[in-house]
């Protein structure tokens, strides 16, 4: 839920900041969160901006973006298909090296 600071501040985690925001919007009144979890007016309301101004953030997606996320999968992709190679040239070399001393 929240740490303490090396200032000896409380330290709220992204999501119950999130969490408190939504919740004073659903409730219509700030006061109520406060009271119930004990933090100032001041720090609820800076929440809510945030969560107004940023919000629609977790519905964008840019072309670059989404380009990044398909090239680094692309990367993750090639990595595993050399690896699957060298490991089927290990398991062949294996192979033809015990039939080789059976024969």
């Amino acid at each position: 839920m929240d740490t303490i600071s090396k200032k000896g501040r409380l330290k709220y985690s992204a999501k119950f900041k999130f969490e408190r925001a939504i919740e004073a919007v659903k409730k219509g009144d700030n006061f109520v969160v406060v009271r119930e979890y004990h933090i100032t007016s001041g720090m609820i309301s800076k929440w809510k901006n945030q969560l107004f101004e940023n919000g629609f953030k977790l519905y964008e997606t840019t072309p670059g973006k989404e380009m990044s996320n398909l090239q680094d999968k692309i990367k993750n992709m090639e990595n595993l298909l050399g690896k699957k190679e060298v490991e089927l040239n290990l398991i062949k070399n294996f192979t033809e090296f015990y039939q080789s001393q059976n024969t």
